[in-house]
């Protein structure tokens, strides 16, 4: 049976990996940054991203998100494992992201990739961060 602080500390890891969809899909880059600790590392190369600190991170979502009309991440089937002030998470993400319509039919355009993200996150004093975070790329399927 879990105790208490492990209900807890699954409930907060849970609400940060929702705070970081949100902030990606919003470009709330303040709020991205405060859900890593300062010395995180993160590696989009799955899906031909960088992989780097979280300054070069925003830096590279910045430039790229705008090339999409809309981005929706959506995590699901978290699996934390707890040890301590530290934890590991494998969570599947879902993610249709909108291009803007081309061509004389204006049909429009959807790119939808499916992952895992792989964490390793810390407790801190401001609470639950992640300190490293890569995808596993499962597919990724172009429409329109």
């Amino acid at each position: 049976m879990l105790t208490l602080r492990e209900m807890s500390d699954r409930m907060e890891i849970q609400d940060l990996l929702v705070r970081y969809a949100h902030a990606v899909d919003t470009r709330d880059w303040p709020l991205f940054r405060g859900l890593f600790t300062e010395d995180a590392v993160v590696d989009y190369t799955a899906f031909g991203g960088p992989s780097g600190p979280v300054e070069a991170i925003v830096a590279f979502l910045d430039s790229a998100l705008p090339l999409f009309t809309a981005t929706q991440h959506l995590v699901a089937n978290c699996a934390i494992t707890l040890d301590g002030d530290r934890a590991t998470a494998r969570t599947m993400c879902h993610n249709p992201m909108a291009l803007p319509p081309t061509g004389a039919d204006r049909q429009p355009r959807l790119l939808v990739c499916g992952l895992w993200y792989r964490d390793t996150l810390l407790r801190t004093p401001e609470g639950w961060r992640l300190r490293e975070r890569a995808e596993d790329k499962a597919y990724q399927i172009a429409l329109g």
